[in-house]
């Protein structure tokens, strides 16, 4: 961590307990720890979420449930996220630290591809965080407008879209995953069912309003 991190670390409120103890697990038990929303992350999805008062939150990728978790303080009462997580060895992980949150019953984990699974939900969502395949971005979106999933002033909120400063690079021959973020990009700004902004934290968030 760089000085700056540092500073901005100790002048934002402090983390959760219950968060900083699942960012040691998951560094201490998974692989590619670095892919965990963290703190500052963390706490800006849950000032979003204070700030939009979604009813219901549609999450694609939680990964070990830090960005669910952090969601979810923000969460008005009654509201409901449905997270939908693609690798199954994660599960029990999620579920422990959901059940042992606050949240529990605000959460609902849905093991399996967010493509097959979002549809079949029926629900309509104020907010929609996309943490998932990076290849499939373009894929997530489509699925929200073609199901209608999503409707006039919803938000939408696509996380690693900078994805390491790649996306100014040249991309690499067969690195799909700078192409996905890339058409995604594209995708967005050239829709006029939506505004957008990229905020350049930790890896880029694209935030997306529909109109």
């Amino acid at each position: 961590m760089t000085a700056l991190d540092q500073y901005i670390d100790n002048m934002s409120s402090p983390e959760d307990a219950l968060l900083h103890e699942l960012e040691r697990e998951t560094y201490l038990r998974v692989l590619n720890p670095r892919m965990i929303s963290g703190h500052i992350q963390g706490k800006l999805l849950e000032m979003i979420v204070r700030m939009i008062r979604p009813q219901r939150v549609l999450e694609i990728g939680t990964f070990t449930g830090y960005s669910a978790l952090s969601m979810a303080a923000g969460l008005p009462d009654g509201g409901v996220i449905d997270t939908c997580e693609v690798d199954d060895e994660l599960e029990m992980m999620i579920l422990d630290f959901f059940e042992r949150s606050k949240y529990s019953e605000n959460l609902r984990l849905h093991i399996g591809s967010a493509l097959e699974i979002a549809p079949t939900l029926g629900e309509v969502y104020d907010l929609v965080f996309i943490d998932g395949d990076k290849r499939e971005y373009t894929a997530y979106y489509n699925m929200l407008f073609d199901n209608n999933l999503v409707k006039s002033g919803s938000w939408i909120m696509a996380d690693n879209i900078l994805w390491y400063g790649k996306v100014v690079e040249t991309v690499a021959k067969g690195d799909k995953q700078t192409q996905g973020i890339i058409d995604f990009n594209a995708a967005v700004i050239a829709d006029p069912r939506v505004e957008n902004v990229i905020l350049p934290i930790r890896d880029g968030i694209n935030l997306i309003r529909v109109k």
